[in-house]
Order: C-alpha cells, then sequence, then structure tokens
C-alpha cells in the first residue's frame, strides 16, 4: 500500500475517533511523518501507533497528536511553546496551524536533528532551542498554548503555568507508569486564576529536568 493510501486511512480512523478540527486534519495531510522516523521504521508511518527514536524517546501516535492539537484550540495568530522537541513531528503539525512555535529539547542528539529538519521542510515559523524544559523559555514568555510531550511526575509544572498567557491553555501529561497518566488542560483566565481538567489517559515518557551530560 502507497504511504498516500495508508494516509488516507489514517485521516479516516482519526475522523471516527472524533478529530473534527479541519485545520488539525489538514496538518496531518501535509505533514510526511515518515520524515521524521527512522528509515527502517517508515512503512508503519500511518500506522496509528507510537514509534521509538533514539535518545529511548518515542514519536507519539497520531491520535495523540491529533487530539492534543485540537484541544490546543489554535489559531493563526497564536505563539505556541513546546516542552519535549523528540522527532519534531508535534512542532511540525503546530506550524501549519499557528504563527510561531518555539521548541525546547534537552537531547541534543534529538535537537540537531528535529532543526536539520525544519531547515529542510522549510518551517521557518519553528524556533528550536537545546535546554531544560522544566524551565520554559522565560524570555519569550508569555505563550497563548503550551503543550508538554512528556509526563510530569505528581503535578503541573508551576514554572510552566506561569508563562501561560491570560486566557492561555495548556496540555501536560501528569502522572508515571504505575499509577496511570492523564493529559491534564491547564486553562488561565483572563483573571489570571487557574483551572485544570483531566481529558485523556496516555503514556508518556517521563518529563525530566536538566540537560544530560555531554549535551
Amino acid at each position: 500500500m502507497a504511504d498516500i493510501d495508508r494516509k488516507i486511512r489514517l485521516l479516516m480512523q482519526l475522523r471516527r475517533e472524533g478529530i473534527t478540527d479541519t485545520a488539525v486534519l489538514g496538518a496531518i495531510e501535509k505533514v510526511p511523518r515518515e520524515r521524521f522516523i527512522a528509515e527502517a521504521l517508515r512503512h508503519q508511518a500511518y500506522e496509528n501507533l507510537p514509534l521509538p527514536i533514539k535518545q529511548g524517546q518515542t514519536i507519539s501516535q497520531p491520535y495523540v497528536v491529533a487530539f492534543m492539537t485540537q484541544k490546543l484550540e489554535l489559531q493563526e495568530r497564536m505563539k505556541v511553546l513546546e516542552i519535549g522537541t523528540g522527532s519534531g513531528y508535534q512542532a511540525a503539525i503546530l506550524a501549519q496551524i499557528c504563527r510561531r512555535v518555539y521548541t525546547i529539547e534537552r537531547h541534543r542528539t534529538l535537537y540537531l536533528e528535529a532543526r536539520a529538519i525544519f531547515e529542510e521542510m522549510g518551517l521557518h515559523r519553528v524556533i528550536t532551542l537545546h535546554g531544560d524544559g522544566m524551565r520554559g523559555w522565560p524570555s519569550q514568555a508569555p505563550f497563548d498554548r503550551i503543550i508538554v510531550t512528556a509526563a510530569a511526575f505528581g503535578e503541573v509544572p508551576q514554572t510552566l503555568t506561569d508563562q501561560l498567557a491570560p486566557g492561555g491553555l495548556m496540555l501536560v501529561p501528569v502522572g508515571d507508569s504505575a499509577t496511570g497518566q492523564q493529559i491534564v488542560r491547564v486553562h488561565r483566565a483572563d483573571d489570571g486564576t487557574v483551572h485544570t481538567e483531566n481529558i485523556l489517559p496516555v503514556r508518556f515518557v517521563p518529563l525530566v529536568s536538566g540537560v544530560p551530560a555531554g549535551s
């Protein structure tokens, strides 16, 4: 089966599972997921599965990428912060919809590879940083939207909540593999008060502070 047929099948599956935002579906259709995974796994690029990448990380299941992107309620003038660039696929999806994506990766190998892909694809809306995602990106805050692609242990990181603009939304997985993880949607109201809700059980790699030695 050709990639175009696999992609059509995936898009139909996403629609059946509740992905209705046409901008999100259009981004999934436009971005070549095979570009973000190892050549040996490219035949699985349009399966609705997470796949391994370097440094013990994963490229998320297409449904989870689409679900989180839809729940961000993006608009084209928004500025978005992503914690955990990983393969770069989620950032590439976001860049199809919003004005600017700031993405942070703690593993230098992943950071360099994703940055190279963004350059090759002409994704000039994506701004990359090699660093500690737990700190966020204070010099560019506040952000209209924040998306975290690794699971925080125990609670939503306050440093990231503090970088969310009034009226902003953040999606962050919270929990561990033993007790289970949930994507938490954080809304900062216009008066500054913060409200949270659990919206989807998931399984993500842990959100870790600091930068690996040698990076």
